[in-house]
């Protein structure tokens, strides 16, 4: 059965607050034991936070647009598990529950988030221009547009999601998620405007979306403030297309818990900072992740973002002096083609352990592309870590064990070659397997192939 929100007094005017009119029609869907609840087409409803229950249906008609409300007061606080009255503008860590939610849910299944309608987090009204190449807020974390809380068989599909000014989608502690043929839409220059952020969940479905934002557009959580649920498994992401200031696919960096049994594949990745991360900073370990038959597109961009260019990067360091990084095991890449400003880059520390990594037909191109200094790694955030600055190797492996490279290639182009180093740079790697390996280095004076 279909609630439309008209029936229960919504203006869609896009100035009053249509949220007890929406919620009033939500909670008539939830009491007679489910439905969907009806935004329809040609209209604008601008709301204050709603939350969503067990059978219920959010559906926004082609030509609709769901506007968050501009006034942090009238926003859900998960944590708390009431509305806020007094906004201190302070928040909690990004390892934690979030402060601020729009659509939140909890403890909610089977719920749905659907249509071709519009979803508009209004992120310019708590974020200011820090610099030219970023905006951020007074306050932190912002509002996540989407927080879902323990809510198993979930499904978001088709819907447009747009201007977060936080995390846009952040399902956490579910089990069974589909995510479907969704679009986020958000500026490349506002900071923590993550994609999709799967948060100690399991059984997870990411197919056929696309997702512009600045930070990660799809990163793999286990953060403290969720760590009852378990870890984060059973993930499946394909067919998506995807551009980030930040990491395009991300495992961590809160990794508190575990992650395991990760597949990732047929996805094109343009205009990024980084293509695919593991950047492990906590305890939790990562196991069992494939990633197949990917394109990754990668240039420099502003040392404010974490990243430099790197198509591939692994790393486990410390955070600070209390928390010790967990390790990382059985990695395989296949058929990956990297066209970028930086190579591959493997870096572990001490008992910290990148182990069991295979690259299979990984071509790696390298060349100039930007105004931005090249010949860095930036091993942010982490005990005594910074950006290193030295030349590119095609791949740079370091405190790794058990790496094998087949039938991979690395080609340097160009005329800006300076800060450009060998085609395979190792250092303190044990069983280092190289099979059917091709590259040059990208200066004359330098050797092809370095193990240290």
């Amino acid at each position: 059965m279909d609630y439309r929100v008209a029936d229960y007094g919504a203006r869609a005017d896009d100035a009053t607050n249509d949220a007890p009119a929406i919620q009033a029609a939500i909670n008539a869907c939830a009491r007679a034991g489910g439905g969907r609840v009806v935004l329809e087409s040609g209209k604008t409803y601008y709301s204050s936070s709603l939350m969503i229950k067990s059978n219920v249906e959010l559906h926004l008609e082609r030509g609709s647009v769901l506007r968050a409300h501009r006034d942090l007061s009238t926003y859900f606080r998960p944590n708390e598990g009431q509305q806020d009255t007094g906004v201190d503008r302070i928040g909690t860590p990004v390892t934690l529950k979030p402060s601020y939610a729009f659509l939140y849910a909890k403890n909610a299944g089977n719920i749905a988030i659907t249509g071709a309608g519009t979803i508009d987090g209004s992120a310019d009204a708590f974020v200011r221009r820090v610099s030219p190449y970023y905006v951020t807020g007074d306050f932190y974390p912002r509002p996540t547009l989407i927080y879902v809380e323990h809510c198993n068989h979930s499904t978001f599909s088709e819907i447009t999601l747009q201007n977060a000014p936080f995390w846009t989608l952040h399902p956490a502690g579910c089990d069974d998620v589909l995510i479907d043929r969704i679009r986020i839409l958000n500026d490349l220059d506002v900071a923590n405007s993550d994609g999709i952020d799967p948060d100690h969940s399991r059984n997870v479905r990411i197919l056929g979306c696309h997702i512009t934002c600045a930070d990660d557009c799809i990163c793999l959580k286990s953060s403290a403030g969720n760590m009852e649920y378990g870890p984060t498994e059973n993930i499946i992401i394909a067919d998506c297309t995807l551009t980030s200031t930040s990491a395009a696919i991300k495992i961590g960096t809160e990794g508190t818990g575990d992650f395991r049994n990760i597949l990732v594949h047929d996805c094109a990745i343009s205009r990024s900072n980084r293509g695919l991360s593991i950047q492990i900073r906590d305890g939790g370990n990562v196991e069992n992740v494939t990633f197949s038959n990917i394109m990754i597109e990668t240039r420099r961009f502003a040392d404010c973002w974490w990243g430099c260019a790197e198509p591939i990067i692994l790393t486990t360091h410390d955070r600070d002096e209390n928390t010790r990084s967990g390790h990382i095991s059985n990695i395989r890449f296949f058929n990956i083609t990297c066209d970028s400003e930086n190579g591959v880059f493997l870096s572990g520390d001490g008992d910290n352990r990148i182990e069991d990594v295979l690259f299979e037909q990984v071509q790696v191109h390298v060349h100039a592309k930007g105004k931005w200094e090249r010949g860095r790694y930036d091993l942010r955030p982490g005990l005594n870590k910074g950006i290193e600055k030295r030349p590119s190797a095609g791949f740079y492996l370091r405190d790794a064990r058990g790496v094998t490279l087949r039938d991979c290639s690395v080609r340097f182009s160009g005329e800006k070659r300076e800060d450009f180093g060998e085609a395979l740079r190792a250092e303190r790697c044990a069983d280092l397997t190289l099979d059917r390996f091709s590259g040059k280095a990208a200066r004359p004076e330098l050797e092809d192939c370095v193990t240290e």
